[in-house]
């Protein structure tokens, strides 16, 4: 019977023993997965860490410029400008050069037009029936050309005789009463005026109704 209780308490003594083993080993297990757990955690925590500064030195990489970059957008403006102020006298360069053109135009007409006003007191001085002479003819032909040319550079005569009185163009230098003619009317054309393009070469000279 004693034989039989201690075999009783061995085995329930081995047994023990087991299922301590068993619940060591189980508990074992679960720290191993729990530290695998952690440690995988840490690991991505650092990994994002990593991306995060990384991702800090590629942003501030990108925000400050480098040296190179500065001295071609440095480069670039000054050219720039430079092209701006080259563009700016070449523009002003052919507005003088154009003005000093039609100041130059302007006094080579006037310098002609004296010979135009003789042409034309000449011509007007022929009697009737000395214009069929050859040499008159010649001198009407001639007269004619001058003009031809003369209208090919833009010049043409200042209408008076009829016209309302304009100081911009006419010069009053008489004045006569006249019930025929409306006032400020021109009356009479002592002299011929002319203008070269838009701008007055010579006013006329003329007679206004009063």
């Amino acid at each position: 019977m004693e034989d039989n209780k201690e075999k009783s308490q061995e085995e329930m003594v081995k047994e023990a023993v087991e299922e301590a083993k068993k619940t060591a080993e189980a508990t074992k297990e679960e720290a191993a997965e729990d530290e695998a757990k952690e440690a995988e955690t840490e690991g991505s925590k650092e990994s994002d860490t990593e991306e995060k500064k990384s991702g800090k030195k590629l942003f501030g990489k990108k925000d400050k410029k480098d040296k190179k970059d500065e001295k071609i957008e440095e480069l670039t403006d000054r050219l720039t400008r430079q092209m701006a102020e080259f563009d700016n006298f070449r523009k002003r360069t052919e507005k003088e050069k154009s003005q000093m053109y039609e100041v130059g135009a302007k006094d080579i007409i006037e310098k002609i037009l004296p010979v135009v006003d003789n042409f034309e007191r000449g011509l007007d001085a022929v009697k009737e029936e000395d214009k069929e002479d050859p040499f008159i003819q010649g001198m009407e032909k001639v007269y004619k050309q001058l003009m031809t040319t003369l209208e090919g550079i833009e010049v043409k005569p200042i209408e008076a005789v009829g016209q309302e009185f304009d100081p911009n163009l006419h010069n009053a230098v008489m004045h006569v009463e006249d019930e025929n003619l409306g006032e400020n009317i021109i009356a009479e054309e002592f002299q011929k005026g002319y203008m070269y393009r838009d701008s007055v070469v010579r006013h006329s000279m003329v007679k206004v109704a009063n």
